[in-house]
């Protein structure tokens, strides 16, 4: 048994969450060895036809078991696997017709489910997918990575990227379930737990201090993937954005406040050509740059903005722009963010840790202050 996998095993229990849209609800399950439940699986999937995707890294570790669960339970189903490479510069259109050709191929009906089985790039390529496979089919999340266990498999938000920005093609599709089996994790690499581990501060930064104040007394412990301050983390981030979906599925308000740091960080990976700082490292340096900015613009105490940097330092993640990105061409990227309105730039900024707020009218010249190194 492996270092991580030892850590990992220290809890059995299984954590629910419940996402209440209205009428409409679905289950977080979060807790170990759910990917070999055959008979929880195949309840999400009752049609006939079920495409699991996946990619290179975690396909090897995973696919024949969720396979093989779907077998035990003998429920007759056609499953088939499409697998991917991996890495964001993979979210693209191109990716997107390549899985609705699969699609065509199985002969998948309305009555299909696709799962998703990786991190963030397979959810939000597979949740594509299913929301467009003839107007919209069932879909399950399978997160193997922390960033999307506490994230992007939660909330129904669906994507790809083009090259003038990030997640810029996309629709809104909520899964059937998330399926969050926290043994995956023992195989995750270091840098994209710490990736994740940026996401998980980020509730605490922009809507709950004492979840703050929580991550910054446990950080060495969630680095060393310690079984119940792992599970703790996800269910809390869990809880928390299930809340904030239900009040504001389709982000016209409050959702936005979980895009803090976002808008930085996705001009930063858009610069990059998404091939240099993984998401949740942009996502760190974003909340930096939103921090220091709410600082400059006299909405925030600077020692709370140095507070975060020190913790996001703590849990292993940069704080400070990557070497060679100009301010003019970040400019440029965030003028296509989503959040913008009738030209003008709106981002998330605080007033301090724990209170995120939505600010619109930004100076573009305090905006480009914080761009320059």
């Amino acid at each position: 048994m492996t270092t991580a996998t030892a850590a990992l095993a220290g809890t059995t229990a299984v954590h629910t969450v419940e996402v209440e849209l209205g009428a409409r609800r679905y289950p977080i399950h979060i807790g170990p060895g759910l990917l070999d439940d055959g008979p929880r699986l195949a309840a999400l999937a009752p049609g006939r036809h079920v495409l699991i995707v996946s990619d290179t890294n975690v396909a090897p570790h995973y696919l024949a078991r969720v396979e093989a669960a779907f077998a035990a339970a003998e429920t007759g189903k056609r499953v088939a696997a499409h697998v991917l490479p991996p890495g964001e510069q993979e979210k693209t259109l191109a990716r997107f017709g390549e899985l609705m050709s699969v699609l065509a191929r199985l002969g998948a009906h309305r009555d299909a489910t696709l799962v998703a089985l990786g991190g963030g790039v397979v959810g939000d390529l597979t949740g594509f997918a299913a929301a467009c496979w003839m107007r919209g089919v069932r879909f399950v999340q399978l997160p193997t990575t922390l960033l999307a266990m506490v994230d992007s498999s939660v909330g129904g938000k669906t994507a790809v990227d083009l090259p003038e920005g990030k997640n810029l093609v996309g629709a809104f599709h909520q899964p059937a379930a998330v399926v969050a089996d926290t043994a995956t994790l023992a195989t995750l690499p270091d840098r994209e737990l710490r990736a994740g581990l940026a996401e998980v501060l980020k509730y605490g930064a922009l809507g709950d201090a004492a979840f703050f104040d929580w991550v910054e007394a446990n950080a060495a412990a969630l680095r060393a993937r310690d079984a119940g301050a792992l599970v703790h983390a996800i269910a809390r981030c869990c809880t928390m954005k299930a809340g904030i979906v239900a009040r504001d599925e389709t982000e016209s308000g409050e959702r936005m406040l979980l895009n803090l740091g976002h808008t930085f960080g996705h001009a930063i990976e858009a610069e990059q050509g998404f091939g240099g700082l993984v998401h949740g490292e942009a996502v760190a340096v974003g909340m930096v740059l939103a921090a220091r900015l709410s600082s400059r613009l006299g909405l925030a105490p600077a020692s709370d903005g140095e507070r975060l940097a020190a913790v996001l330092q703590t849990l292993g993640l940069p704080t400070a722009l990557p070497a060679g990105l100009e301010a003019d061409a970040l400019l440029a990227r965030m003028r296509l963010d989503k959040k913008n309105a009738s030209g003008r730039f709106r981002l998330v900024l605080w007033h301090g840790i724990g209170r995120a707020f939505v600010a619109t009218g930004i100076d573009e010249a305090a905006l480009r202050a914080v761009l320059v190194p």
